[in-house]
């Protein structure tokens, strides 16, 4: 398992969003700065009819939102993705703008939501994104979705143990889960026996630093099928975690 540290990234309020991903070790192109502009102006913009996020303020939906997606990027594998309750977009959109040859589909149990995410794709014209409005442990069962991704996403979705219940079963072997947490030491110790019975292995435990928040990247590989039975209902599953 490998750890590692990124040292804060102090934000000065009066610079541009190329620099603030710059400052975070992020190269970007001005094309893809301008759908990142774009995507904030809708943000807030939508976000005004309906709740899409707390997090509105210019700075901190750029390293808060956008730069924390970015970071991880480069752990996605295949061209495959599905990211689960996908919100407001995150870390999926992000994930595509700056991998615009992945396909993408996003889930998400929120129909005004999935209106959203909807929009912003068109908007910022990205090709290959299939939003869906649905739960994960009823689209897990279907043949269609099962095992048929390279990788899978999530962020601030739930603790690590029902994440990958949710998650794992729509990942091929082979394919990786990417899950996004805060600090996450306790949730990793306590998902033990459900990355085994998921046949799931943790490949890499990243953590850093984001606006004096602790932040971790955790990467399941899937090394073997995930057993029929699960997903199970969403009642059992929050009542009953692995």
């Amino acid at each position: 398992m490998l750890k590692r540290i990124v040292k804060n990234v102090v934000i000065c309020y009066n610079i541009g969003m190329k620099e603030i991903f710059e400052r975070f070790s992020i190269s970007i192109s001005d094309e893809k700065i301008e759908k990142f502009e774009k995507y904030y102006q809708l943000l807030v913009f939508y976000n005004s009819k309906f709740n899409i996020t707390a997090i509105t303020e210019r700075q901190e939906v750029i390293v808060k939102h956008f730069v924390d997606s970015v970071l991880g990027v480069d752990r996605i594998t295949g061209n495959k993705l599905i990211d689960i309750g996908s919100g407001g977009g995150f870390p999926a959109l992000p994930i595509k703008i700056m991998k615009e040859d992945i396909s993408l589909t996003m889930l998400e149990a929120t129909g005004k939501k999935c209106e959203f995410l909807k929009t912003v794709a068109k908007e910022l014209d990205l090709k290959d994104v299939n939003v869906i409005n649905g739960r994960a442990e009823e689209l897990a069962k279907d043949p269609d979705f099962r095992e048929k991704f390279d990788c899978s996403t999530a962020r601030a979705v739930a603790r690590l143990n029902t994440l990958l219940e949710y998650t794992m079963p729509f990942v091929k072997v082979g394919g990786r889960l990417v899950a996004y947490k805060g600090d996450a030491k306790e949730e990793v110790i306590e998902a033990k026996n459900a990355i085994k019975a998921l046949g799931g292995k943790i490949v890499e435990d990243y953590s850093y630093n984001l606006l004096d928040a602790k932040r971790q990247l955790i990467s399941v590989e899937k090394i073997s099928q995930t057993p029929s039975i699960y997903p199970r209902t969403n009642a059992m599953i929050r009542k009953k975690p692995l």
